[in-house]
């Protein structure tokens, strides 16, 4: 437990954000579980469409340093990868 007044709020602060935190964070994986099935079914339009959207999000997430720059661009690098290959 906090002794501090100080530490008090920063536990009540760190408890908010790490809610705000994982709901961004179920969103990207609930974006990523609906491109990763588009991708599997072959349907290339509705897997560009998601991508974007997936993109979207994971670079607002690394605005908000939700997660680091270098994850978010890791993360969109593997998925570009797959509809490259799925698009030849």
């Amino acid at each position: 437990m906090p002794i501090t007044k100080s530490a008090t709020k920063y536990v009540r602060i760190t408890k908010k954000n790490r809610l705000a935190n994982r709901g961004v964070k179920s969103e990207i994986l609930s974006i990523r579980k609906k491109l990763d099935s588009a991708i599997a079914g072959k349907d290339l339009e509705q897997s560009k469409k998601l991508f974007r959207d997936y993109s979207s999000v994971l670079d607002k997430a690394a605005k908000k340093s939700v997660i680091k720059f270098n994850n978010a661009s890791r993360k969109k690098s593997r998925i570009a990868i797959k509809l490259a290959a799925m698009s030849n």
